[in-house]
């Protein structure tokens, strides 16, 4: 099933194996040779909300089983989808677990990977571009910039119960990160601003809001740390959605490539306002 990969000595997914796989951000052409070298192998696939739907068309073999979730919305408790994983692989199966960005960034995938090692389940672990830096990227705005940052903080913006997380500091992380990366903190961003600001952070701070990043209906607004509760609203904006804070978001004006592509001017040649060439750097 390898024949159409480049020549290289590929993994072979064993009955009675478990691969967990990340999918990327969304665009198909983000998935890496290891993933699709599974894809082309597996009896079933378990794949979550995140995944594009147009990826698992590379498995046409497969049995695929959906197991997302998704905050808000009815869903799989994460005990079943891993021990049916695990069930799964005792019934012989070539099993690969496919999960959005990568499966050890706020995927849950340490969970589910060490439910499948206490039950004696040979796993793999195929990494895959994160949304917050892949999706980031998509939309023009670089995680890291030597002018702005030598350090990205990620964090997720709701816990276990589904709320904003009580064990982060949030001064630490407003006085500390240079650029600040939230998953999943849509429905509580209104919280995080506030104690953010109240933590040491500008309210003007740049803030982007990317949804369904690296997709064809991607969508990137651009705001501030203070009013990006009331844009978002009136935007309309839903999950997903990966929330950059910091004016590493300011490198968009010069490096929203898809805009380029449209042959748009770009906004600002020098948005971080250095007045001088990038190669004087």
């Amino acid at each position: 099933m390898t024949d159409s990969l480049p020549s290289y000595d590929w993994p072979t997914l064993d009955p009675g194996w478990v691969w967990l796989c990340g999918a990327g951000p969304g665009d198909p052409g983000l998935l890496t040779l290891h993933a699709l070298n599974a894809l082309r192998q597996a009896d079933v696939v378990v794949y979550d909300a995140l995944v594009e739907p147009a990826i698992l068309d590379w498995a046409p073999q497969a049995e695929a089983v959906y197991a997302g979730k998704r905050g808000g919305k009815p869903s799989a408790k994460q005990r079943d989808i891993s021990l049916r994983l695990v069930q799964f692989a005792r019934d012989g199966k070539r099993v690969l677990r496919l999960k959005g960005g990568d499966p050890f960034v706020f995927g849950r995938g340490g969970e589910e990977a060490q439910t499948l090692v206490q039950h004696g389940i040979p796993i793999r672990i195929i990494p895959g571009i994160s949304a917050g830096i892949g999706g980031l990227a998509y939309a023009g705005i670089p995680v890291t910039h030597r002018d702005v940052n030598q350090s990205v903080t990620f964090v997720t913006g709701h816990d276990q119960s589904g709320q904003t997380p009580s064990s982060l500091d949030w001064r630490a992380i407003a006085q500390g990160a240079g650029t600040i990366v939230i998953y999943m903190g849509m429905k509580h961003i209104a919280q995080i601003a506030d104690q953010l600001i109240a933590g040491g952070r500008p309210p003007d701070d740049p803030v982007a809001v990317v949804t369904t990043a690296t997709t064809l209906t991607q969508t990137v607004l651009e705001t501030t740390l203070s009013d990006a509760p009331r844009a978002i609203a009136e935007a309309a904006l839903e999950p997903p959605a990966i929330i950059c804070i910091g004016r590493a978001v300011l490198m968009r004006q010069v490096l929203d490539w898809q805009s380029l592509l449209a042959e748009d001017a770009p906004r600002n040649l020098d948005p971080l306002g250095r007045g001088e060439a990038a190669e004087s750097a």
